[in-house]
This record gives structure tokens, sequence and C-alpha cells, in this order.
């Protein structure tokens, strides 16, 4: 069955299309729009075939001071992806408002994302308002996706923080916040939803002040709420603005709100007042007000230096407040040399600029099954344009930049410049990844981005041997486009072990094997590392004889073993007089050392042991080196068995991080799952933080369930670093589990 896509076009631009597909690329010329109108655009199987529009200067192409990129940040469901369509429909990129509940988004286009109607994936939404490009970066608000966040706030200068005006700021929110003040970008929130049943504007203005404090303050106060919610009122310039019918009305502000108005603008006067100290003193010790030029140009220098943070109000749904957000975005958001310098791997920092060498950093990458490899980047230095050679620190090699594309949801456009602070995306790029850097100039190292470190492991096999044969490179493409996923082959418990961030990221991973490479895996429960050591010292002997006519295999030995607690393992040559030939000794090593590594009472390694050879016996014809080598196997196992062989499990520390509300909730949960605290410390207010020394096994998946106990505010860290002999009763049945598996 047939099937259509397009994308609007405007007028006067020439315009091609392009099916990409396996059977290639194949263009379709569209003649100059004469006006604003659809292009449509055919072709047999949508899940096969993505749509691919080049336009020429579709948003022109701006110099860095007619740029701003803004991160879209909050907690799951806030809105911040139903913002980033209103403002894609309002500058005209889209012919219609697109919906994430109604499975018609521009942005969550992925099937997961439709199907959970939730971002899992950082999108672009590039619009052009009043001759400014605005690279609106819309990002996952789910604790999972974490690291897309955190890659759109690296490429912004202004974190956006979406609240919605019934929850408030709610957990994710908080983290966010916390993340970008340490990456010291500028911080700006917006309370969505206001035409929700329960929104209330007071009490969600009131949460974020207490959270955020005393340097929030409304720039904008609502018209109305739930279903009254009618318009906006801009507290700087004083005017009130209503969506009606697809265009916006500037009116005089009711009266009603006039004293609300007045007094939030009053706190906005004596915030950005600080910017300035001639303007301060003007405005706070001779008490003469500001004039509106004053406070405009005081404005954006506030907003850049966190000295003031802007509070907006909208309905993305209802477009009401988001045409004036945009007109704010343009006039005081910081410009892309505002930002603080990008850190460089070496210590050091660039400030962008648009002089010196062209230089990019990739921020994401993604990968698709049919056009390849996108990496999205922020060009820091110079300016990027089609045809350059450029070179990637990591691997060394130079990456020619065939074309370059900017990005809404599945369409592209070829671009032919891109400035400095200005976000582009780079396709086909032979081996470059999320975090490399690209530039003209090989000593130029951007530091990769301060990702968080997955600590949700899964073992991950594939359901059939066809699959086996393609999951290793399905992975590696998976682990290039999500760095939070990390792979590797547990060689001691013959385990592949993927590591996310949390069990939706890696349901999500393996949907995106099943779809986008048609590999079907499953998980499994992920072997722990268990160790098997002796209590005390005993001794064995070891013979090994054989004979199946011609020569013999004769090997005779005798082992003591001795506890070694702390020092590993340890071989002592006691032989003398020559029962051993020297030049087997060296056999009844390996030997010793092949048993251990296979274990003697469940398969696992033996572990800080004292070995020591002390007698042995010859034959002067059969004996050889495999005899003597079996013969120390036989010894090992038999001097094991009589030394109270005990099994060891990983202990793991735990640095737990939580609000004081939830500090003894944690710490008793810790205790029953056969922890123990070694401490706790306050490092800011209302934060404890716990350290506590727990067996590994009780908090593999610790991750969601210090979220379920402390309702997703708690943070850890775990390093597995000693051993410690497991209690009996559970000893028991891992040794029996493992006698089981062997019989299998």
């Amino acid at each position: 069955m047939s099937r259509h896509t397009g994308s609007w076009v405007r007028p006067g631009h020439n315009v091609s299309f392009y099916q990409c597909g396996q059977n290639g690329i194949k263009e379709y010329p569209v003649a100059k729009s004469p006006h604003r109108a659809k292009a449509w655009f055919p072709y047999q199987d949508s899940r096969s075939a993505t749509l691919v529009i080049k336009e020429e200067m579709y948003l022109g192409a701006p110099t860095t001071d007619q740029v701003r990129n803004i991160a879209l940040v909050g907690h799951g469901g806030s809105g911040k992806t139903s913002l980033a369509e209103a403002m894609l429909y309002l500058t005209g990129v889209t012919h219609r408002l697109g919906s994430v509940d109604e499975e018609h988004s521009t942005l969550d286009n992925d099937p997961e994302e439709i199907r959970r109607k939730n971002s899992i994936n950082l999108a672009l939404a590039p619009v052009n308002h009043k001759g400014v490009k605005v690279n609106v970066i819309d990002t996952p608000g789910y604790a999972d996706f974490l690291g897309d966040a955190i890659a759109g706030m690296t490429a912004a200068e202004m974190a956006l923080f979406v609240v919605d005006a019934v929850s408030g700021p709610q957990v994710q929110t908080e983290r966010l916040w916390k993340i970008a003040q340490e990456m010291g970008i500028a911080r700006a929130l917006l309370i969505n939803r206001l035409d929700k049943e329960h929104a209330n504007f007071d009490a969600a203005m009131s949460a974020l002040e207490e959270r955020f404090g005393h340097r929030v303050g409304a720039v904008q106060i609502p018209v109305g709420a739930e279903a009254d919610f009618k318009g906006v009122i801009d507290v700087i310039r004083m005017k009130a603005y209503y969506h009606t019918d697809g265009e916006e009305e500037v009116k005089e502000i009711p009266d009603e709100f006039k004293e609300a108005a007045e007094a939030d603008r009053d706190k906005l006067t004596e915030l950005v007042a600080e910017a300035d100290d001639a303007l301060m003193e003007k405005y706070l010790l001779e008490g003469e007000p500001l004039t509106q030029d004053e406070l405009e140009t005081l404005l954006d220098k506030a907003i850049s230096q966190g000295i003031f943070i802007p509070v907006f109000v909208a309905s993305a749904v209802l477009l009401q407040g988001v045409e004036d957000l945009l007109d704010e975005i343009v006039s005081f958001f910081p410009p892309p040399t505002a930002h603080k310098p990008i850190p460089a791997a070496d210590g050091g920092a660039y400030e962008i600029t648009t002089d010196g060498p062209t230089a990019a950093f990739v921020f994401k990458t993604v990968s698709d099954p049919y056009i390849g490899r996108l990496n999205y980047v922020k060009v820091v230095s110079g300016t990027l344009e089609p045809g350059m050679e450029l070179v990637n620190s990591r691997t060394g090699k130079k990456e020619r930049i065939g074309h370059v594309y900017q990005v809404v949801g599945k369409d592209a456009t070829d671009i032919k410049t891109v400035p400095a602070g200005d976000i582009a995306v780079l396709p086909k790029l032979s081996d470059t990844v999320t975090g490399d850097t690209l530039s003209a100039d090989p000593s130029i190292v951007f530091a990769p981005l301060p990702l968080p470190e997955p600590l949700y492991p899964v073992a991950i096999q594939a359901r059939t041997k066809a699959d086996e044969d393609k999951l290793g490179t399905a992975l590696n493409r998976l682990v290039d486009e999500e760095p939070t996923l990390h792979l590797n082959r547990n060689e001691e418990t013959r385990q592949t072990v993927v590591s996310g961030l949390g069990d939706v990221q890696i349901d999500i991973a393996l949907a995106r094997l099943r779809d986008r490479y048609n590999v079907e895996a499953e998980t499994l429960d992920l072997r722990i590392p268990y160790r098997e050591t002796i209590r005390k010292t005993a001794s064995a002997q070891g013979r090994h004889k054989k004979q199946t006519g011609g020569s013999g295999q004769f090997g005779d030995c005798s082992l003591r073993l001795e506890p070694n607690p702390g020092k590993g393992y340890e071989f002592i040559d006691e032989i003398v007089g020559g029962r051993i030939p020297r030049q087997f000794i060296p056999a009844v090593d390996k030997g010793i050392q092949e048993t251990m590594a296979q274990g003697v009472i469940a398969g696992y390694p033996v572990v800080d042991v004292k070995v020591a050879v002390y007698d042995g016996s010859y034959h002067s014809v059969d004996s050889s080196e495999i005899a003597f080598k079996n013969a120390a196997r036989i010894a090992f196992r038999a001097a094991a068995e009589k030394a109270n062989p005990v099994l060891l499990e990983p202990i793991a520390t735990l640095e737990i991080e939580v609000p004081d509300e939830y500090a003894g909730a944690v710490m008793g949960d810790i205790s029953s799952i056969r922890g123990r605290i070694l401490g706790m410390d306050s490092p800011e207010a209302g934060v404890q933080q716990i350290t506590a020394k727990v067996p590994y096994a009780e908090v593999i998946h610790y991750s969601p369930h210090l979220r379920s106990i402390t309702s997703g505010t708690g943070t850890y860290s775990i390093q597995v670093d000693e051993y410690a002999e497991v209690p009996h009763d559970l000893a028991k049945r891992v040794i029996e589990q493992a006698q089981a598996e062997k019989e299998q």
C-alpha cells in the first residue's frame, strides 16, 4: 500500500526530496514553491524509508550573535516536547501542532517514544524568530535518560526548566537544576499547563521560590487559570498577550492584575539592578526608578550571570504564552559568546569564537539502520562547512565533512555554513561518536561529557544462533549512540554485560535491537563473581599414573596448602634431593593455578592460598610435564577439601546521598540487606551522605530500589573493593545451584 508524507516548504525556495532506503537514495526535485504549501512525497514502506528535505537557506546562515541555544529540561510529563512542538508550529517550521498524546509528534518519532508517549531521546527543534535562529533542544525527563539531558545542557547556553502547573518542581527537575549549577549555565523556569484542572500559578511560584531561592522572579503572570486561562501578562513590558485563532493580540493589563504585575516588576527591577553597581545605587539608595531601556539592558546580563532567574508561564497545547516566550528568548537569553568557556581535556578551556581553527564537539550520536550514523555537533570556534577535513582527536584520523544538516525530527536540511556557537548534524562520519572532538587543529581536545556512571548491569544473550552472530555489532552501535550504556565481556562469569542507568533504558535497548537490527535478545540474571578460599592448613598427595601401551604417564607430588589472606597466590618449591626433577616444577605450578581457576566447591576461582610442593617421585621414562600437571590437580583438590574451603562474596562500598527525611529509611534498608553503616556526613544543608558496606549481590540493581524508598531523590555510587565469607545458609544455596548447573 502506498503511503505519503511531506513537509511544509517556504515560498521561493528550491526543494529536493530524497528517499533513503535499502536500495539507496533517490532524488525527486520539485519546482520552486509559489506559496507556503504542502509538498507530498510517496514511498512504499514508512518503516524502511526516511524523508530528507533539502531546501536552500531554509533558515538562513546566522552569525554567532544571531543564535540562541536553549535546552528544555525538567521532570517527565511537564510538557517539554509540547512546548518545542508549539515553537515549531508558531514559527512555520511545521504545518500542524504536533502532539505526543495523539502520536503525531514531530520530535518524539522513535517507535518506543510513540508507544510510551514519553521522550527517550534528545531532539532538535531549530526555529527562526525575528531574525534569530533558536536551537531548541528537547531533552528526556526520565531518570534513565539523564545522559541526553546533560548532553543537551552541554550544548546550550540556557537551561529552560519546564514545570507542571499542578505538580510543581519534581525530583528530576531538582536533580537537573543542581547539575546545571555545576555546569555553570544560565537557568530559567517556565510554569506550563496552566490550563489543566487544579493548576495554580501562586502555589507553583511559591514552590519554585522555596526550592530554588530568592533570585527566582516572575517575568510573566497568567490571565486566568484552568479552563479560564486565556493569556499572559508580560511584566517586563507591562502588556497583556492573548493568543486567539492563530494570532497574538497585545492589550493593556486588565485592572484586576495590575497590582500583582507591578509587585513582580518591582522584584524584577530590584534583582536585575544588582548587575550594575551604578544603577543599583540609583535604584536602591537614591530611590529613582530604572527606565525601560535600563531595565531591558540589564536583564540579559542579570540572566546570563545567574543574578536573576526568570519565570515564564504558558500552555503549550493552547499556544498561550509561547510566542511571548520566543520574544524574550531572542531579546534576553544569552548568545553563544556568553557561554562559560568549554572545558578542555587538559584542564584548560576554550571560548566560543568565530576566530581560530574550526573546532566542534559531538554531544549526541544517532545510529539509523538505513541512513547510517548522525553526529550532533556544537561548533566552538571558526566556521563549519561541507567539504572540510577535520581531525578526530580520539582516533587521530581525518574525517571528511560531506554534508552538513539541520535536523527537525526526521527531516534534514542541507546547510552551507555553521558559525561558532551554532549546532548542526553531520552524517556518515566513519568513526566519530559522542564525546569526540573534530577540529582543524589536532591539539584541540574538549573534555568528555560529564555523564553519570551506569550502575544497572544485566547479562544479555541472543535467543538464536543467527541472532548471536549479529548481537555484538548491534550492541556496539547502541553503545555508540548512548554513552550511558556500557558494554563488556566478563570472562570470569562468561557473560556479556550491558550496564545502563535503569531497567527502562535496558528495556528500550532490547526493543531497539529487535526493531532496528532484527536481533532478538534477552536478559539473564547476572552471575555474582564469588571466590573460594581455605581457612586452615592441609596436605595431600596427588599421583597420576596411566599405562596405555608404549610410553605411559607418571607424576607424583605432595602439596601443602595454607591460608594466605589478602596476599593472593604464592607458590613455594621445597623439593630437595631431586625428588621431582627441576624441569617438572613449573608444570606443578601450572596445574595448581589451572585448578584454582576452576574452583573446588562451586566452580569459582580460589584466592589467597600459599601452596608448597614438598615431596614427590618420578619415572625416568614415563614422567612428563602433563603428568605432573595432572598430579598437581589431584593433590590440590584433595588438600583443599581438607582445608575447610569457604565461599567468598564481593562486598561493595556504597555512598548514598539523600534528603534528611529519607536518611532513616535508607539506613534501615541497608541493615535489612546484610549491610553495615560506616558513617554519615552532611555535605550541604538538608542532605545526608551515608557510607555503607553491603554485599554486592544485594545491590546489583540498587538504582530502582533507592528511587522507590526515597521517592526518586536519592543518588549513589558503588565500588566493589573487598571480599568476605558468605553466611553458611546462603553459601549452601549457591554451592547447590552451581552443582546443579554443572550437572546440566
